[in-house]
């Protein structure tokens, strides 16, 4: 049985490889997009299972018009994917006010407007499958993209949580966390704060530090990935994408236990027993 795909942020990258994905396999998508003639080529092939909608996940009222708009064409939602985003870079200090609410605006805000659009129409049904994109930033961190990793340390709260809310309805969840991919998200995607002197070893230290991935990924090959995710009968909560991130995350969180348990006998001090 065929099925429907709402994916945000489809003109390129992981959004693009994976709307060709489904519609090569004869599903239907609403694949949105901030230049919708982007996907004019798609549109053009697939003009009975493709529905282009211009969207900036930024706005919550035209989200819920998006996703209204989907549903009202297909009939049904079952994968909905949030995987607009962008990295934002600069040190804490540099920050704006406007750098940050920016990209909690749409890597955090979007995929939460999105979510609470869907959600209805995936109870009635009482199936679905919320699929947010967060990144290997979503459980570790690095300097120089503090705003970024607020956006997605958060959204992976987000999908924990709301697991366990709508299991109850039949809706699953899954937050992929890629490492390093071949897309443009440290490119013509990427927004910089204005640099301070005080940051100017720093900076040149990012500049010359090792990739996250010494290999980095094809996004293509994620299509097959994506496929075997949305058709499990039991998808994992979180999955990485690449080989990085298992080392990445064993290091971090290994650390983060040991220090922990160091600190345990302080932690017990403040409980008063």
């Amino acid at each position: 049985m065929s099925r429907v795909w709402f994916i945000t942020g489809a003109s390129k990258g992981f959004g693009r490889e994976w709307t060709e994905a489904a519609l090569e396999r004869g599903d239907s998508v609403a694949a949105t997009a901030r230049r919708p003639e982007a996907l004019d080529d798609l549109a053009e092939q697939y003009p009975d299972t493709l529905l282009v909608l211009q969207l900036d996940v930024d706005d919550r009222e035209a989200d819920f018009e998006a996703v209204k708009a989907a549903h009202e064409r297909f009939g049904r939602l079952d994968i909905v994917i949030n995987n607009a985003g962008y990295g934002h870079f600069g040190m804490i200090e540099e920050l704006s006010e406007q750098d940050v609410r920016a990209q909690l605006e749409t890597n955090l805000f979007g995929a939460l407007w999105v979510t609470q659009a869907a959600l209805p129409f995936l109870r009635e049904q009482g199936s679905g499958h919320i699929i947010n994109v967060s990144s290997i930033g979503g459980i570790s961190a690095f300097p120089g993209i503090g705003a970024y990793h607020m956006s997605k340390w958060a959204l992976e709260a987000l999908g924990q949580s709301l697991a366990q809310e709508v299991q109850g309805f039949g809706i699953k969840v899954t937050t992929i966390e890629p490492g390093g991919f071949s897309t443009d998200w440290a490119g013509p995607s990427a927004k910089h704060s204005d640099e301070l002197p005080a940051y100017e070893a720093a900076h040149e230290a990012m500049k010359n530090r090792p990739s996250v991935s010494a290999k980095r990924g094809t996004p293509g090959a994620t299509r097959g990935p994506i496929l075997k995710i949305v058709d499990a009968e039991n998808p994992p909560l979180r999955i990485f994408l690449g080989a990085a991130p298992l080392e990445i995350a064993t290091k971090d969180y290994e650390s983060r236990l040991a220090l922990w348990n160091e600190w345990h006998d302080v932690s017990l001090e403040a409980q008063g027993e």
